[in-house]
C-alpha cells in the first residue's frame, strides 16, 4: 500500500478546434510510484525528483 503524498488535483482544459468548437479536457498529473527508506509514495514527478534529492544529502 503507498501513501498519497501530493494535493495536486487534475486541470480542466478546452479543446478549441478551427471552427471554434469547444470540448472539454482533463489533463492528468504524472504520478510516480517512489521508494524511501522502504515506504512507498505516490508522487508526481516533481515531487518525487524533490524527495531523491533531500534523501541522498
Amino acid at each position: 500500500m503507498s501513501r498519497k503524498v501530493t494535493s495536486k488535483r487534475p486541470n480542466a482544459a478546452k479543446n478549441v478546434s478551427h471552427a471554434n468548437n469547444r470540448t472539454c479536457k482533463k489533463q492528468n498529473l504524472n504520478f510516480q510510484y517512489v521508494t524511501i527508506n522502504g515506504i512507498k509514495f505516490k508522487t508526481t514527478a516533481r515531487e518525487a525528483r524533490t524527495l531523491r534529492k533531500l534523501t541522498n544529502k
